[in-house]
């Protein structure tokens, strides 16, 4: 069967049009990946494969100057005289010989620090003059996985999607994109997708975009999840040390390799080598390397950017041609590699753009993009398929027809919805993959809790879901639950149906109601597994919550493109509720439990509210200026412009109060942005103000606005940009003027990765303040210092803080553990 691919492979590289096709190797004989080859003083060009097998297209026979080249290996430019198609050329390149003979050495300066001087001088005047142009753009992304376990936590994953053969290893995901690109810096882009290809999927489409692989060492910074300084960056100096290697001609250019060396290991840097042209001061291209500790992705081992430039005689600049990015990766049993190929053709400087040309969509797809055939695809695709690509296409395009075949769907659900005993307590799902629908029971088991209202309680559900296709477009939910409390003895129930129209505006609608405990903070400040942990070890009861009966509608829509609309219509019936248990494993004599009533915590006899009815309404709309987006033919993805807040502005009236005095009327404004502020860190803010109107002294304490407080000393989110660490749950929960503000600096590194010793660790410095104002009483301030990013290995999950309160003038601190990974468990 491998002779068979590898023949198939040959057939297909070496049929078809008017073709220079080859191999590149070096002097050993071995193959040369990713060689740029073109036409002497033009775009038209290819690259050679991971095989070092190559493909040019071209229009005709005649006498042509085709040019070799690749970092490390001398350029080799070889004239041919073509008079037939397919044209056979291999060719062998040898290593490139640098010198400092041409390179005038003093003792008392570098010769590299005078060249990156001098790029760095020249650096935005390259920016300025290529921050327009158009050019057609080729990506191929690829992930390989080896050795993969055949389960995780307990949970089966397959051969993932067909990728994985008898050794559990192969290719999980591989796909191509052609498009054709027009950028104005620094904001405007517009990408539109001409062909996508997507391995073992005839439907799919592939996320591979222009735009993501924009990546600059002519920026300041790079942009890989943390700003990471580029080796030419304004102030790079302050960050590497730089060694001249070598020097060697090309064309008559001096080309200096220098090696780049960071001064801290854990700062946010590259090591590697990057070649700049003397006089031009330009890059001619680079091979930088980093790992996953320093871009704060743990499950990234090692990534490495190669990028290469091409000179451009028209505009006298080195204009990029090709680039790779080649990362392997480690988490829980995975491990594997891939790469991300993006090559660059055709470019036009300076083009006329219209004044309308660039709008919110910065992608696009043409009709029938991922219907093209193999055909089109040899004809068109700038680099040609490896064997191990080319085998991947051929077994995946096959299966995709019998996997998605109803038989061999009931067959994966068959194993899947196996009943074992235990299924009763701990839960039980069944799933139809064909048509599209999945039944579960959620056992008592799973969610065991406890608090001083019902005591040990839990909740039995039962859930159904279906979807219109893979891509889940439409998708309909229904559920019904059932939790019972063993001291008070009540069982609530609640049952709702949503739906998901599509995704584009993503409009949804949902009904809900029933029975339900509800906080008093319906953002629910304290979840209830922290709260069973500190009733039951340190009997300290700080959830506090009322008797709902409810029947709830919600709805959401993107009206327009940055404004979407929530708004939601409720009835709702509400009873106190008081302490029935006073249970705790561990009893404290200076210690006991709080009442239910958060107005007077020590009265266990009267509560905060009296049994009332009411129907509320709340509408909300958020503005996200700026906002630009893809336009997939499944569904619109909004991308977030971090040059302008997003704000939300909110009307919630209450009406319809069986009590004379419960009707309100309260306006809100929110505004929260991140200002990436490139090597030093990002700073993120969130500004709340609000008032009521119409609301007199007895609303109900239910309808009050309420912060997040924290009394636990256990952080549970990753920021903390809607929490007062330190502030009691409802100390300040008012019915009148309020201002809340929150502001957060995470220094990713900027300050600790340059103190020695501490640089190690790989922690961020956080700063943080807080402060709410409400009226009759003085603000209340919060200011914390923290690290974050804290833990072992691949697992950084923690981060602790030193916060310090002012509340009507008394000062107060204390340590916050922050927990992050609870977020996923809320």
């Amino acid at each position: 069967m491998k002779y068979l691919i590898a023949l198939c492979g040959l057939l297909v590289t070496l049929s078809g049009g008017s073709q220079v096709v080859g191999k590149v190797t070096d002097e050993a004989g071995a193959s040369l990946p990713y060689v740029n080859i073109y036409l002497q003083d033009s775009y038209t060009g290819t690259t050679t494969n991971a095989d070092g097998n190559y493909k040019l297209e071209l229009e005709k026979t005649g006498t042509y100057t085709l040019v070799y080249q690749f970092l490390g290996y001398q350029r080799l430019q070889k004239e041919v005289n073509i008079d037939r198609f397919p044209y056979i050329l291999n060719v062998s390149l040898q290593p490139e010989t640098t010198s400092l003979d041409e390179v005038v050495v003093s003792s008392d300066v570098n010769p590299a620090d005078r060249i990156i001087r001098e790029t760095i001088a020249k650096r935005k005047a390259y920016l300025e003059k290529t921050d327009a142009f158009t050019a057609d753009f080729y990506s191929r992304g690829l992930w390989r996985i080896e050795n993969a376990p055949e389960k995780i936590l307990g949970q089966e994953i397959g051969d993932l999607g067909g990728g994985l053969d008898s050794t559990r290893s192969g290719i999980i995901y591989l796909s191509e994109t052609i498009s054709e690109i027009a950028v104005r810096r620094p904001n405007d882009f517009e990408e539109r997708i001409v062909a996508s290809k997507v391995s073992g999927n005839d439907n799919g489409f592939s996320f591979n975009s222009a735009q993501e692989a924009n990546f600059s060492f002519y920026d300041n910074t790079v942009d890989l999840n943390v700003p990471m300084v580029s080796p030419i960056a304004r102030n790079a100096f302050s960050y590497y040390d730089y060694r001249l290697l070598g020097a060697f001609y090309e064309e008559g250019k001096l080309i200096n390799k220098i090696e780049v060396t960071p001064k801290r290991p854990k700062d946010r840097v590259f090591n590697g080598v990057i070649y700049i042209v003397e006089d031009d001061w330009q890059l001619y291209g680079l091979e930088l390397k980093t790992n996953g500790e320093a871009i704060q992705v743990p499950v990234v081992e090692n990534l490495i950017f190669r990028q290469n430039f091409k000179y451009d005689p028209n505009t006298e600049q080195w204009i990029k041609i090709l680039q790779t990015i080649d990362f392997s990766f480690k988490f829980l049993g995975f491990e594997g590699d891939g790469r991300f190929t993006a090559g660059y053709s055709n470019y036009e400087f300076d083009p006329t753009f219209s004044r309308n040309r660039f709008g919110a969509e910065v992608l696009s797809f043409e009709p029938e993009a991922n219907k093209k055939d193999s055909i089109f695809w040899k004809g068109i695709r700038p680099v040609p398929l490896t064997d191990e690509e080319l085998n991947d296409y051929i077994k995946k395009d096959s299966l995709q027809v019998i996997r998605k075949s109803e038989k061999y769907l009931d067959s994966l659900d068959a194993r899947s919805n196996k009943f074992s005993p235990l299924s009763p307590v701990f839960g039980y799902t069944y799933t139809n993959s064909y048509d599209r629908w999945q039944l579960a029971f959620e056992g008592p088991l799973t969610d065991i809790q406890f608090n001083t209202i019902q005591g040990w309680h839990g909740t039995l559900g039962l859930s159904f879901n279906s979807w219109s296709d893979e891509n889940y477009t439409r998708y309909f939910s229904a559920f019904a639950k059932a939790n019972y409390g063993f001291s008070d003895d009540q069982l609530r129930f609640t049952a709702g149906l949503s739906m998901r129209f599509n995704r584009t505006n993503r409009r949804y609608l949902a009904l809900s109601g029933g029975r339900a405990l509800r906080q008093f903070n319906p953002q629910e400040p304290i979840s209830p597994l922290i709260n069973t942990a500190a009733s039951l070890n340190f009997e300290r009861n700080y959830l506090k919550a009322y008797d709902l009966h409810f029947a709830r509608i919600d709805y959401s829509e993107e009206l327009v493109n940055g404004f979407r609309l929530y708004a939601n219509l409720a009835y709702e019936e509400r009873q106190p509720l008081f302490n029935t248990t006073d249970q705790t494993w561990f009893p404290q004599d200076d210690i006991q439990y709080t009442s239910n009533n958060p107005l007077d915590p020590s009265n266990f006899t009267s509560a905060a509210i009296t049994r009332h009815e009411i129907v509320k309404t709340s509408i909300t709309g958020r503005f996200r200026f700026g906002q630009k987006y893809m336009s997939y033919p499944d569904g619109k993805f909004n991308l977030e412009n971090e040059d302008y807040p997003t704000l939300f502005l909110t009307y919630e009236k209450g009406f319809g109060a069986s009590e004379d005095g419960l009707e309100f009327d309260q306006v809100r404004i929110q505004a929260q942005q991140d200002l990436n502020l490139g090597n030093k860190g990002t700073l993120g803010y969130n500004l709340k103000a609000g008032t009521f109107f119409n609301a007199a002294n007895e609303i109900s304490f239910v309808d009050y606005q309420h912060f997040n407080g924290n009394q636990t000393r256990v952080g549970t989110s990753g920021r903390y940009l809607n929490t007062f660490n330190l502030m009691p749950y409802y100390e300040r929960s008012t019915n009148q003027n309020y201002l809340e503000g929150h502001l957060e600096h995470d220094f990713k590194g900027w300050i600790l990765g340059k103190i020695p010793g501490i640089n190690q660790l790989n922690f961020n410095l956080i700063a943080g303040a807080h402060v709410l104002a409400t009226r009759d009483a003085k603000p209340y301030y919060e200011f914390s210092v923290g690290m974050d990013n804290i833990g072992w290995g691949k697992y950084r999950l923690l981060r602790l803080d030193y916060v310090r309160s002012y509340n009507q003038g008394d000062g107060f601190g204390a340590l916050i553990f922050g927990l992050k990974f609870l977020d996923f468990l809320n």
